[in-house]
């Protein structure tokens, strides 16, 4: 399986302009700009799209993991931060935290817990980084 999207830029880093389009239709043409990547403008950036994914695909994973364990969550939230930080080497993403909260119906908080570390260092996303990964899990009752 594969999946793309594109992105296109003109003109000068600090001046110019971009949009990110995505073939499946969920975003087209979305813009961003240098000031919506280091200066907090409003809009969008690669780091904000990274973290997207990661908590996507980290629910998916965690969602996976406990019916693996027998358990059936009826909801789990995820968001994911993600860190950009300059360094001698340059801009780099230096950690994504990911903060759960799951509402899974006969879960144990040690059951719950293995799920979350599995999922976490099993989420595609999460393998897919090259950064320090921190979690915060919390079981609802």
């Amino acid at each position: 399986m594969e999946r793309n999207a594109s992105a296109v830029w003109t003109g000068t880093l600090k001046e110019g302009k971009g949009s990110i389009t995505a073939p499946s239709g969920a975003f087209r043409d979305v813009p961003y700009t240098f000031a919506t990547r280091f200066e907090n403008a409003p809009g969008t950036n690669p780091e904000e799209l990274i973290a997207a994914a990661h908590a996507a695909c980290y629910s998916m994973a965690l969602s996976g993991k406990l019916v693996a364990a027998g358990l059936a969550p009826s909801r789990i939230e995820t968001t994911a931060t993600v860190t950009l930080e300059k360094k001698e080497a340059g801009q780099t993403v230096t950690r994504s935290h990911l903060k759960t909260t799951a509402s899974v119906p006969g879960a144990t908080k040690d059951a719950f817990a293995k799920a979350a570390e599995d999922a976490k260092a099993t989420c595609p996303i999460s393998r897919l980084l090259n950064t320090e990964i921190t979690l915060d899990a919390t079981l609802q009752g």
